[in-house]
């Protein structure tokens, strides 16, 4: 039960400490809308959003004004598109345009699930569906794409990273209009997970049930003014303060969760407590780490303290929801986290510190701005390394870079809202090609043999 000093503490995170509840996401089964041609299926794929999501906005507005607690986003994922549209690859635009006007429709954030899963091998219907990302994300504005290319048990699929590096710069291209914007909506996964709330990356997994909520809960600067409370404590101290703020974040979190699935007669899915940060001054990870001591994120001591705080999140959030799940822990894109924005101006942040900060936190290299010059088979091998960093480690891994046509180090991108800014930054210029046209499979490591 909450006394009175739960209820002025929330109170005080929520209106001093930015605590919101990032985003409700709805998960809706997209499998019986299969039909005998692409414009049968789109049609039944709009309808079935529509009618599934159409109170969502509805109930979040009217439980962020009975609880108090800001809902930020209102989003919708799907089964993974390439295997709705496996019999009609090349018409899947037909399902994707469907899903976007249904998103606009529904006045929701973003839709996401315009997904294709090749961690072992790719189809050809597949290989079809992923040639037609770029054409799709630039007709669309709301729509998501994401693209699993390996993961702990199977491996990585290099022919996928190979042709998703030059899917990435088809879509910078068609969208250089608004600098690339295109690649803010597409992310390249090892290890997705099917329950991640979390866009651009969310998708509807095929084991879950016809129609889940799954909610992201934040509070990036709820911890940052708890670490301010207990100046030099050692990290002990600040493990278990952080452990401590992360449970009555996600309990939060829960009590919205199970009211949103009620009332939209949904499955109850997860709740996913990743530390999700805002340009938003009080709102950012790379403040957090600079609390605990750094002058500025990306110096040495960085992937230690990150590690300290991802693992702290997980454990406090772990007691306070039945239902714990997505990515969770704490996320470092780096045009949506001011306190990284002004790291990579100031040249304190590079890609390289990044990468090693991804094996420790919850997802990977996120909203990078990098030259429009850059070539396919360098971010072919940005992915490729990012995966690998995945598979052995048996976590989720993830890349969303923009090349930003016409850009190079030096200049910056404007994306607008949480998208954020982002300076250009610079990425190695040896040639990795040789290595990524060789094509195949990297084998999984010998400790997936589990069974």
């Amino acid at each position: 039960m909450f006394n009175k000093f739960d209820v002025l503490e929330t109170i005080d995170m929520i209106e001093r400490e930015h605590l919101d509840i990032r985003t409700i996401t709805m998960g809706i089964s997209l499998f019986p809308c299969i039909g005998g041609d692409a414009q049968k299926t789109a049609d039944a794929v709009y309808d079935l959003v529509c009618r599934k999501a159409e109170n969502i906005v509805k109930v979040a507005e009217g439980l962020s004004g009975e609880f108090g607690i800001p809902i930020v986003n209102k989003r919708v994922s799907v089964t993974p598109v390439s295997l709705v549209c496996a019999s009609f690859p090349e018409k899947a635009c037909l399902v994707g345009r469907a899903l976007d006007r249904a998103a606009s429709r529904l006045g929701i954030d973003f839709l996401g699930g315009y997904s294709a899963l090749v961690h072992k091998g790719t189809a050809a219907y597949e290989k079809i569906f992923i040639d037609g990302i770029p054409d799709v994300l630039a007709s669309t504005e709301r729509l998501c794409s994401s693209v699993n290319i390996g993961s702990s048990k199977s491996g990585i699929n290099m022919d996928a990273v190979r042709q998703m590096g030059e899917i990435v710069k088809a879509t910078a291209e068609r969208t250089k209009d608004k600098d690339g914007l295109g690649c803010a909506k597409l992310v390249v996964f090892a290890n997705a997970v099917e329950d991640n709330p979390f866009m651009a990356g969310a998708f509807h997994g095929v084991g879950e049930a016809d129609t889940v909520i799954n909610v992201g809960v934040s509070g990036p600067g709820v911890v940052k003014h708890a670490l301010e409370g207990i100046p030099g404590a050692d990290l002990t101290e600040a493990a278990e303060t952080i452990k401590r703020t992360a449970f009555k974040i996600t309990r939060a979190g829960q009590l919205i969760a199970k009211e949103a699935a009620k009332r939209l007669h949904a499955e109850f899915g997860i709740v996913d407590l990743s530390l999700a940060p805002t340009p938003v001054m009080g709102d950012s990870v790379a403040h957090i780490l600079e609390e605990l001591g750094l002058e500025c994120v990306g110096c040495h001591g960085s992937t230690a303290a990150l590690a300290m705080l991802n693992d702290a999140v997980k454990k406090g959030g772990v007691m306070a929801s039945s239902h714990v799940g997505g990515l969770s822990g704490a996320f470092i894109p780096v045009s949506e986290d001011i306190g990284m924005i002004s790291a990579a101006e100031r040249g304190e942040l590079s890609v390289d510190k990044l990468e090693a900060m991804t094996a420790v936190c919850s997802v990977g290299l996120d909203m990078i701005a990098i030259p429009g010059d850059t070539p396919a088979s360098t971010i072919s091998a940005i992915i490729a390394d990012e995966a690998a960093i995945g598979m052995i480690n048996n976590k989720t891994t993830a890349v969303r870079v923009i090349p930003v046509p016409g850009k190079g180090v030096g200049d910056s991108v404007e994306f607008g809202g949480l998208l954020g800014r982002a300076p250009v930054m610079p990425v190695h210029t040896a040639d990795s090609s040789a290595f990524i046209a060789r094509g195949g499979r990297i084998p999984a490591p010998i400790h997936s043999n589990k069974n």
